[in-house]
């Protein structure tokens, strides 16, 4: 099945919440060591991948379409130019893989979606894009849900460990490091992250 994705993506002070540990540009290159895991990700199940960028940004592996407007609006452009199959995936995904990326591709549903942690939406595989419209922020979960009901959509949920740890506070970072395969857990241990042991557990 041919499919494209669409990959939101921020260049300039991404991940704010990550500033108690990195300045500005590491967390841009962190940011963008992350994106190159999940652009290989996409390549290797033979699919191609856009960028929805919010400044211009230069990337070797995918096309790049700059939208500085907001996350919803620039997934709802995009989604409606789509004659094929559609995958929304986040760029702060690095644990991802293509075998998991498989998962969500192989599904007998119209839609099927990985949830995030709080509430959020990780990903989301379209069969037939132009009816979905993207609700991103909050409890994006239920609202993209209840967007696939009145689109009359059957969904399946898919369940991942992979695919449902996006990277947002410090504490997520030991994740990268002990599950990571790629660019995500080589920045960090270049730039001098390690594992730990805290009461118990590993931070």
């Amino acid at each position: 099945m041919f499919f494209h994705a669409l990959i939101p993506f921020k260049p300039i002070n991404p991940k704010t919440r990550l500033s108690c540990v990195m300045n500005q540009e590491e967390r841009e290159a962190f940011a963008a060591a992350m994106l190159e895991d999940v652009i290989t990700a996409v390549n290797r199940t033979g699919c191609s991948a856009t960028l929805l960028s919010t400044s211009p940004f230069t990337c070797l592996n995918a096309l790049v379409a700059v939208r500085s407007n907001g996350l919803n609006e620039a997934i709802n452009w995009a989604l409606p130019q789509f004659h094929c199959p559609a995958l929304i995936i986040m760029a702060d995904l690095p644990l991802v893989t293509a075998g998991a990326l498989q998962r969500v591709l192989s599904t007998e549903a119209d839609m099927a979606v990985v949830p995030g942690r709080g509430g959020g939406t990780n990903i989301i595989f379209l069969k037939s894009p132009a009816c979905f419209r993207a609700q991103y922020y909050g409890s994006s979960f239920k609202k993209h849900m209840a967007v696939a009901r009145t689109c009359g959509f059957s969904v399946e949920v898919i369940d991942s460990f992979r695919l449902s740890t996006d990277i947002d506070e410090k504490e997520d970072i030991v994740e990268v490091l002990i599950h990571g395969r790629g660019k995500s857990k080589e920045y960090l241990e270049s730039i001098g992250f390690e594992v730990v042991e805290e009461k118990g557990r590993v931070g």
